[in-house]
């Protein structure tokens, strides 16, 4: 307990003289970390970590938990495509510039090219989630980057269980190791953290049904987090896996519970990912770059340049944004638990031998180097790409990327308005009777049109259902084939819908929408040639509409924002 204190007491500190320097809060704990280990004063030895390895564990699992949940699929819908092609890249591009580095370049075995090809995919997600969480950070790029790092992972550990399956069978032959084997080790990993994760998902989600006390769904959850990593090791699976799918589980499950899982410790959540990165700097050991500093260097190299040309090519390909494909990369670089874990597990594999103690020292001393990088690479992505310091409500902050459409088309205006409908319910994961909003739609649009002119529309309806205003978006870029006012073929239209008391709100809207995109050609030119729907959400919320798009929490003059309705402009 005494340790437990030091260290979080020395890594706050650093954590907070870091910030002062405008760097991560995260490279100042595991530098304050490396400082009190082995490598530096030794205050702490390795034994320190080893007592408090549980919390490391805990620690872990809550972050496994929380990267799980942000693989919601419905929000992720425009975004499979992009993650796809990342994940191809990540997982052959990373891995294949690794092994030429370290087979042909530093002339090893094929064996140490393919484990660390392997290890080479992970990226540490809870050096991301904090970084993210401590800028205050919200975008398409930080949507694609967290859901990244959550398929890298998995990704990661997969491969890297075929390459110590092949390896052990190159090493031991007589060990009973096949060529199924190889194949089948991580097929077994993926669905026992599967079956594991969803299970417990489940049944915390029906544990807490019936449970309002915020005591007992702390309980409900720490049982739930705890059943699923020691039932994980119980049975051999990855416990980090298996809680990253108890995270998917739940988000896909039932989203509107989130006082469950990790956000019960959200209080807490500074503390622990202190204790957590200064014993992971406590944990690095840079002795072996004496000696074998030629290796960690090129594995650092390699690994960087497979995760940039990755993130470059795949947005490139999957029509990203120009802000996400040129500073990806850049978030992919921090390396942590997960690859330090993967090292681990091979130490207790008796067919490496001595191999595994040269194993673990690069494999360690390369991660220590891309966990003291890494963080400030991120903060400079989230920088470059416009998402720093975007996580605060603004007026139209209920437009995300999955209620955009860009490849709108109708041949009338209720057939538009019910494909808007449909988006608007599937989107937003709405409970309400379809063809009544339908109908209360097309009634307000028949007595007065709601096209604001140069080719756009606000079409809106009531929903009683709903607790805020919510809406969806169709750009069509040839134009829609039904009269307007103005002659203009409509372009955009944005359907709106509200609870009677959010109408103050939706005036609002509906003002800025006509001051903006209705009177703005430069907007106007983007939004109706935006090629995705990322490209569409990164207009709305960036440095140019912000005057129209404003963050809530700013004090705005009465002069700023007209709060008549559109119809009165």
């Amino acid at each position: 307990m005494f340790v437990l204190a030091v260290l979080l007491a020395f890594g706050a500190v650093c954590g907070q003289l870091a910030k002062k320097l405008h760097l991560p809060s995260v490279t100042g704990q595991i530098l304050a970390g490396v400082l009190l280990g082995p490598s530096v004063l030794h205050v702490f030895g390795h034994d320190a970590v080893d007592g408090l390895r549980p919390v490391l564990h805990f620690a872990l699992s809550l972050i496994a938990v929380d990267v799980g949940t942000h693989l919601h699929f419905r929000r992720l819908r425009n975004a499979f495509k992009r993650l796809g092609v990342l994940l191809m890249l990540e997982a052959t591009l990373t891995p294949m510039l690794v092994y030429l580095a370290l087979v042909f370049g530093a002339r090893q075995d094929w064996t140490f090219g393919i484990l660390f090809g392997a290890l080479a995919i992970s990226t540490a997600p809870a050096t991301v989630l904090a970084i993210v969480k401590e800028s205050r950070s919200k975008g398409v790029y930080v949507r694609t980057l967290v859901a990244a790092v959550a398929l890298n992972n998995i990704a990661c550990i997969t491969l890297f269980e075929m390459a110590q399956t092949a390896v052990s069978a190159s090493l031991d032959p007589g060990a009973g190791f096949s060529t199924g084997s190889v194949f089948l080790a991580p097929v077994i990993q993926l669905l026992g953290a599967a079956v594991i994760g969803g299970c417990l998902g489940i049944g915390l989600i029906l544990g807490s049904k019936h449970v309002i006390h915020v005591e007992q769904l702390t309980t409900v959850s720490i049982i739930a987090i705890f059943l699923t990593t020691g039932v994980a090791d119980y049975f051999g699976v990855s416990n980090l896996l298996a809680c990253l799918f108890l995270g998917v589980t739940m988000v896909n499950l039932a989203p509107e519970k989130e006082e469950i899982g990790h956000r019960v410790f959200v209080n807490f959540e500074p503390a622990i990912l202190a204790i957590f990165f200064t014993l992971a700097g406590l944990e690095l050991d840079f002795s072996f770059l004496s000696s074998g500093w030629i290796l960690v260097a090129l594995f650092v190299v390699a690994r960087f340049a497979g995760k940039v040309l990755s993130g470059v090519l795949a947005m490139r390909l999957a029509k990203g944004t120009d802000n996400v494909r040129r500073y990806l990369g850049f978030g992919l670089i921090p390396q942590a638990g997960v690859a330090v874990g993967l090292l681990l597990d091979i130490q207790d594999n008796p067919a490496f031998g001595e191999t595994a103690s040269m194993i673990l020292a690069i494999g360690v001393t390369a991660v220590a180097v891309n966990e003291v990088v890494g963080p400030i690479l991120v903060k400079v992505g989230l920088s470059r790409s416009g998402n720093l310091g975007k996580d605060r409500a603004r007026l139209i902050d209920f437009i995300h990327e999955e209620n955009i459409v860009t490849d709108f088309h109708a041949e009338t205006k209720d057939e538009a308005i019910g494909q808007l409908v449909d988006l608007m319910i599937s989107s937003h994961g709405m409970q309400i009777d379809r063809d009544a909003l339908v109908a209360d739609v097309l009634a307000r649009e028949s007595l007065m049109s709601t096209c604001i002119g140069r080719g756009m529309a606000v079409p809106y309806g009531r929903v009683d259902a709903e607790e805020k205003i919510v809406g969806v978006m169709g750009i069509s870029r040839r134009g829609l084939p039904f009269g307007t006012p103005d002659g203009l073929p409509l372009r955009c239209m944005v359907l709106l819908a509200s609870p009677p008391d959010e109408r103050e709100r939706h005036h609002e809207v509906q003002a800025v929408l006509a001051r903006s995109i209705g009177s703005d050609w430069s907007l106007q030119l983007q939004l109706y040639n935006a090629k995705t729907p990322a490209h569409v959400y990164e207009i709305l919320h960036n440095e140019e509409f912000e005057n129209y798009n404003y963050f809530l929490d700013e004090l705005q003059e009465p002069t700023n924002l007209d709060s008549r309705s559109a119809l009165d402009l």
